[in-house]
């Protein structure tokens, strides 16, 4: 049996995660945790504001907010136990910092910037098809309360598609009005949109002569992301020590 730790437990992603966990073969909450939340019943569980309630959990998985991350994985990482870390807003610069801590370290740690298959799949794709375009933009959308923008897919989307192509970034004219034309994110434009009844929803469009192409993925409920969570906590021990990027290698993509 596999012990979980759910670190921001309270959060919709917390919650989520605990359900799947509870409906899973093989899997068990360790405990949870959320600074504030003491005493706060989330399904079958009570919430600690305690750290130590996660130690001795085997995996713990992370989904508060951007700033408290940080400090809540370097206590993850000193337990020992393998850390997923499902929070938004990881720049390269972020990642590359969080390799470098765990060289030498026989734990894994997993980031994740989307639990939706579809969603992995579309970044995947980006990816193959960013080196035939001579433009590529990127329209995230997401409910109105997310804390932070761009978000993570599309960070991480970007992140792959400059990786992939040869060519510099287009040409894009003279905003004027700052921001118009978005946030340029390794050569590749993000616009961000924040929308009541919007889950998560990503579009990439690229273009060159002649032709474009549009690769979309829609989340419509949270329960999208549950398959995903299950496939990082029981088949994280595949992957090699270290930092790993995405659900990709978990599919086979």
């Amino acid at each position: 049996m596999i012990t979980v730790g759910v670190s921001g437990a309270p959060g919709k992603m917390g919650r989520l995660t605990v359900a799947a966990v509870e409906e899973a073969d093989g899997l068990e909450i360790g405990g949870l945790y959320a600074p504030g939340h003491g005493g706060e019943s989330i399904g079958t569980y009570a919430c600690s504001d305690d750290p130590e309630t996660l130690s001795g959990c085997e995996v713990i998985i992370e989904f508060t907010n951007p700033d408290a991350t940080q400090a809540n994985v370097v206590q993850w990482r000193q337990s020992g136990a393998d850390v997923i870390v499902g929070t938004s807003g990881y720049t390269s610069e972020r990642l590359a910092q969080l390799a470098d801590d765990w060289v030498g370290l026989d734990s894994r740690c997993l980031v994740v910037p989307n639990f939706a298959i579809g969603a992995v799949l579309m970044m995947r794709f980006a990816e193959l098809a960013a080196p035939h375009f001579e433009s590529a933009e990127i329209i995230e959308m997401h409910h109105k309360s997310k804390p932070d923008a761009p978000s993570g897919t599309s960070l991480q989307t970007a992140a792959r598609m400059a990786a992939a192509r040869s060519g510099s970034a287009h040409d894009r004219g003279l905003e004027l009005v700052a921001g118009a034309l978005g946030a340029d994110v390794e050569g590749v434009p993000i616009h961000s949109v924040r929308l009541q009844g919007s889950v998560a929803h990503q579009e990439v469009i690229l273009g060159t002569t002649g032709q474009f192409l549009t690769i979309r993925h829609d989340t419509t409920d949270y329960k999208a992301f549950a398959p995903g969570i299950v496939l990082a906590i029981k088949n994280r021990t595949t992957l090699p020590q270290g930092l790993t990027i995405g659900l990709d290698s978990l599919l086979g993509v």
